[in-house]
């Protein structure tokens, strides 16, 4: 099973990572595509290449070495890029609903409410939220002492499967582990679905079909991704303790910080015609060159 396991995400990742460069090279390419939706959408690529990238290398080597180790700078390093990816993830999708709900309800001011000093200020600011998020759990993490089988029931470092292997007192770390991530994903959830709100009673109030069918059309990639994202993240918190398991963690843990990052570039490039032609664009030149 070691091999076949390995072979699977190894494609996995390679996947992942094609498809996100593609995504992000395809946006830096095509100058119709420098626009505030797909300048989001570029560092969404760059963030799910970072985190995958965080677990999934050391995952492949492990699964080819008998002794399947990380040494305790290596796993609390690991821990600290899995939440820093995580929260960033999370506010980068928040701000591509407020870029949607700036585009359907003002589009008159679309170009002034979403500038580019507005934009980076957003992109900024969710990565300075991941980087606090990441260094107040990691702070408390390094004050942990290990002293006994230091063997982890996870492929990789998150924080809950290392607070069980601690000598010492975690009820802090905890807390502050819980307190972190239900502020951060409450704050991003309700920034993303006060925008959904505004963006269905505009959509409501156009009276032609069509018109409401072209309006959901550039929000439902958006909300497939949003969609995976917290209904993995609701599973995985609201499940009961009967049911917890090394097992169904791991199943969950894959599906947000592996297949969530290899789904994203597919679903962008599938249901948003302006990729598929920029991509096509971008095939066409490489046919004549050659």
């Amino acid at each position: 099973m070691q091999i076949f396991l390995f072979l699977v995400f190894l494609v996995i990742y390679l996947i992942t990572l094609g498809g996100n460069i593609v995504i992000m090279v395809v946006i830096r390419a095509d100058s119709h595509l420098h626009t505030p939706m797909y300048f989001f959408l570029f560092h969404l690529s760059f963030v799910d290449i970072c985190y995958s990238s965080v677990t999934v290398p050391n995952m492949l080597m492990n699964f080819l070495a008998e002794r399947k180790s990380i040494s305790v700078i290596g796993c609390i390093a690991q821990m600290f890029f899995i939440l820093l990816s995580a929260a960033a993830e999370a506010f980068i999708l928040s701000a591509m609903a407020y870029d949607r709900y700036a585009a359907i309800c003002y589009p008159l001011h679309y170009m002034e409410t979403m500038s580019t000093r507005i934009c980076v200020q957003l992109v900024n600011g969710a990565w300075a939220i991941g980087i606090f998020h990441a260094l107040l759990n990691t702070v408390f993490a390094l004050k942990l002492h290990f002293c006994g089988p230091n063997q982890i029931s996870h492929f990789s470092c998150e924080l809950p499967p290392l607070l069980r292997l601690s000598c010492t007192e975690t009820f802090i770390t905890e807390v502050v582990l819980h307190t972190s991530v239900l502020t951060f994903a409450l704050i991003s959830f309700l920034l993303t679905l006060i925008s959904y709100i505004h963006i269905i009673s505009t959509v409501l109030g156009i009276r032609s079909a069509e018109g409401r069918r072209k309006v959901f059309s550039t929000c439902s990639s958006h909300l497939i991704v949003v969609g995976l994202l917290y209904l993995t993240a609701f599973l995985q918190y609201t499940k009961p303790s009967s049911v917890s398991s090394v097992v169904l963690d791991e199943i969950f843990s894959i599906q947000y910080s592996i297949l969530t990052p290899m789904l994203n570039p597919i679903i962008y490039s599938l249901k948003n015609k302006e990729v598929k032609t920029a991509l096509r664009k971008m095939l066409g030149k490489l046919k004549f060159l050659n």
